[in-house]
């Protein structure tokens, strides 16, 4: 895997995860308590033998950039290796933003034509899955392909949403389309069994799904950018362009935990599932492929008199005669007495407040930061730092899909209320 380079895209402005979106990139989001979106991706990386990486992204990059730095010297803690972020910049040969994941590539093409290496791995910053790249390298050198996509087994009602392949008996692509329906879609239909599902599941699942990550060969990558300056888009451009002039397109199967985190209700499916026990869909708790993130060096957590099921708790916590029901708790999480959380996403706090802290700003009127007593809350995700104050409601009773709230601290996606990061809710308020 030396002779490997990963670039992972940090995507567009992340506007269906705002407002967890508003002050921070896609990956730099949090996830599962301790992690951001990021470190999925380049801890694949690692635990594949690929510790030479570029984070390509464009938008509040400063949180991801301290982020990086804080969890990954690779050069001393993995291998001769490197994160790095490149933001977008304009040039006079380069006036504008990354306008697409082809651009974004072809815009740093100087910088990745330096490296001596053969494959080019393009990843996507924001989603959740375990793979070993290795595997996936190793296909495309075997297969003798010019590049290789990662393909995902799924059913008709999923197939809509994705860009789908069709191949033959070995896994050779001959047909790309973009979320084809009706006739077009059948037409994607794939003998699955013959890529290793068994006879039932092929007929369950007889679409290939793009994951939207690719192995490029060297040769291939920089004559697709250069010979076409117009595409933007790996999935909608370059792709069909490579087909279609001959390239040898290979698909490689993942048949396992993948979710795309591109919306506020699947970010939130996504962290609410790694509560499920005995056996969640998907699982940190894997000594062999660890997930790593920023060592922070926090105090265990300590729980006063407080009732927890089927939840995730962060270090440095502190809950004190409180419920908590099938909920993930963020690091430095503060929850008080008699407070109620069920079904929700609480992201911690960058740091402490002491108790003598908490009780002068109490007798000056201000709220600590973490949920104050006699608080109920449902269904909804906390960013960092949010300071809820005593006998609130968050529990979106009257059913609302979608609001905006900025001037209260809050916004309604897929049903679920979002409060943002730094805000105050004041006590008594009702959501």
């Amino acid at each position: 895997m030396k002779r490997v380079l990963a670039i992972i895209l940090g995507g567009g402005a992340g506007t269906r995860l705002y407002p967890l979106t508003k002050t921070r990139a896609k990956p730099a989001v949090p996830l599962a308590g301790k992690y951001r979106l990021i470190d999925i991706p380049i801890s694949n990386c690692i635990n594949s033998g690929i510790n030479k990486m570029y984070v390509l992204t464009q938008f509040n990059s400063a949180s991801l950039n301290r982020h990086l730095t804080q969890s990954y010297n690779l050069s001393s803690g993995f291998g001769q290796g490197f994160v790095e972020v490149l933001a977008a910049q304009q040039t006079p040969e380069s006036p504008s933003w990354f306008e697409g994941t082809a651009d974004a590539v072809r815009k740093y093409q100087w910088l990745f034509q330096e490296w001596d290496v053969d494959h080019y791995l393009i990843l996507s910053g924001d989603q959740l899955y375990r793979m070993d790249y290795s595997l996936f390298v190793d296909h495309h050198i075997h297969t003798g392909a010019d590049v290789s996509i990662g393909a995902l087994p799924v059913d008709a009602a999923q197939a809509e949403g994705f860009g789908l392949m069709h191949t033959d008996s070995v896994g050779r692509i001959h047909e790309f389309r973009e979320k084809p329906t009706g006739e077009a879609l059948k037409a994607m239909w794939v003998d699955t069994s013959r890529l290793g599902l068994s006879s039932e599941e092929a007929l369950k699942r007889p679409y290939l799904a793009s994951m939207g990550i690719y192995v490029f060969s060297r040769d291939t990558l920089f004559d697709l950018l250069t010979k076409n300056p117009n595409s933007t888009d790996f999935g909608k451009e370059l792709i069909p362009t490579a087909l279609e002039r001959g390239d040898n397109l290979q698909s490689f199967l993942f048949d396992d935990y993948w979710e795309d985190i591109g919306t506020i209700g699947a970010f939130y499916e996504a962290n609410m599932a790694l509560t499920d026990q005995p056996n969640p869909a998907f699982s940190f708790y894997d000594e062999k492929f660890p997930i790593y993130t920023r060592p922070r060096y926090l105090p265990p957590s300590k729980l006063l008199d407080a009732q927890v099921t089927q939840s995730i708790v962060g270090e440095g916590s502190m809950l004190k005669a409180c419920s908590i029901h099938h909920c993930v708790l963020g690091v430095r999480t503060r929850v008080e007495d008699e407070v109620v959380l069920q079904d929700t996403l609480v992201m911690g706090a960058d740091y402490f407040e002491s108790s003598e802290d908490r009780a002068v700003l109490r007798e000056r009127g201000g709220t600590p930061i973490g949920v104050g007593r006699g608080t109920t809350v449902r269904r909804a995700i906390l960013d960092k730092n949010v300071r809820i104050g005593r006998n609130v409601t968050i529990v979106n009773k009257d059913h609302v899909e979608e609001a905006d709230r900025p001037e209260l601290g809050f916004y309604i996606r897929n049903g679920i209320v979002v409060v943002v990061k730094n805000a105050t809710i004041a006590d008594g308020s009702v959501i």
